[in-house]
């Protein structure tokens, strides 16, 4: 059997997420409080307890899910099977790291902040928006996308993708969408166009944050969002968390690359269970087994 570990990005969130965790596993507290001295408030607060509105806010919510996920981790680690492939969504990718010895969790931590301190300003600078597009293929919206100015974010699995881009160009993309047949248009709660060049930016600013850093070789192989094929060095990786901010997250390709590559179960470490219903929409024919809380964990 091999095993591939998946981390959620920014959407899974919910208040209250983690508090089982840290009150009874003496690793996940140990997370949540590095994180807490790391950042210089109580992001542990937040997370378990809310408000929900500053939860929801790019710069809060990215370092929150990356933290959930890493308590949820260290929790289970002891009980889990070794992964070939560690991949995370979006966001889940900098949890992908950590999760693969390539930065420490404090790095992580620090990164997702900054992340979405950069994408929040990025989007004040560049207003934008984006939308899941459903019932339609990567064949029929790319020109749609084209004739809007606006770009493909996500591939998330067959029938949802997600469009990205200035508010005028997703509303007129969203009309020529449901003219073409489209099922159902959902937008989505975020603070800018991400994955998309309104993002470019944030990019650079990132660029610098992690010019600063050093990345180790990975222990595990890490599916790239922006390729859907794995990266084995650190240098590589650097550049994959530099692009990702602009370029389309090919997670149907990711995979649909694991399973090629022998993967027969994916297990979802983080909140939610987002990308668990994504995977079995992929491949029904993979197992898939949710880490987001003491239960499930106590349950392994």
């Amino acid at each position: 059997m091999l095993v591939a570990y998946v981390f959620p990005g920014q959407g899974s969130q919910f208040v209250g997420m983690g508090r089982d965790l840290y009150q009874q596993s003496p690793a996940a507290k140990a997370v949540f409080d590095e994180a807490d001295a790391v950042l210089g408030f109580s992001l542990s607060r937040l997370c378990f307890e809310g408000p929900e509105e500053e939860l929801r806010q790019t710069m809060n919510v990215q370092p929150a899910i990356v933290v959930m996920s890493l308590a949820c981790l260290v929790s289970a680690r002891d009980k889990l099977p070794v992964p070939a492939f560690v991949v995370g969504h979006s966001l889940g990718e900098y949890t992908a790291l950590a999760a693969a010895g390539v930065i420490g969790f404090a790095d992580a931590i620090r990164l997702a902040r900054e992340r979405g301190r950069l994408m929040h300003e990025a989007g004040l600078q560049s207003p934008g928006a984006m939308v899941a597009v459903l019932g339609m293929d990567e064949d029929k919206l790319a020109p749609i996308c084209a004739a809007s100015g606006v770009q493909i974010a996500n591939i998330n699995c067959p029938g949802q993708l997600v469009i990205s881009g200035s508010r005028e160009g997703i509303a007129r993309a969203s009309d020529l969408a449901k003219s073409a047949g489209a099922k159902r248009l959902v937008p989505l709660a975020v603070s800018g166009a991400f994955h998309t060049e309104l993002m470019r930016p944030a990019a650079g600013g990132l660029a610098q944050f992690l010019d600063g850093l050093v990345f180790a070789e990975p222990e595990v192989p890490i599916v790239a969002n922006t390729t859907a094929e794995p990266v084995d060095s650190g240098a590589a990786l650097k550049s994959e968390l530099k692009e990702q901010l602009c370029r389309c997250v090919r997670w149907q390709r990711s995979v649909e690359y694991m399973v090629d590559d022998g993967v027969t179960t994916f297990i979802e470490i983080g909140p939610g269970k987002v990308l668990s219903g994504l995977i079995k929409r992929i491949n029904p024919g993979v197992e898939t087994q949710n880490i987001g809380d003491a239960v499930t964990i106590n349950n392994l």
